[in-house]
């Protein structure tokens, strides 16, 4: 199953590397990865794969989101298929 992670907040070092490991010690693979940095804001959006995660995905929505809390971020986990359907016009 894929799904988009979304990681917004104030830029501070290791953010990509703190969210690519926690995603990694759950077994979630990264397909695709695009990050910006407006006026020090940090955004990035990720399509990952977790078809073999070792969570529940309701599991996995609130550990990233307590880790997102934990850094002053905001991370969300969505199922690629419902991600799709609130962005379609």
């Amino acid at each position: 199953m894929r799904a988009i992670v979304t990681v917004t907040g104030k830029d501070t070092v290791g953010i990509i590397g703190g969210v690519c490991t926690r995603l990694s010690h759950y077994n979630i693979n990264i397909l695709d990865i695009s990050q910006t940095v407006l006026q020090g804001y940090f955004t990035m959006t990720m399509v990952v794969d977790a078809s073999q995660a070792n969570v529940e995905f309701g599991e996995l929505v609130k550990l990233m989101g307590d880790y997102g809390t934990e850094r002053h971020l905001s991370i969300r986990v969505q199922r690629e298929d419902i991600f799709d359907a609130m962005h379609k016009l």
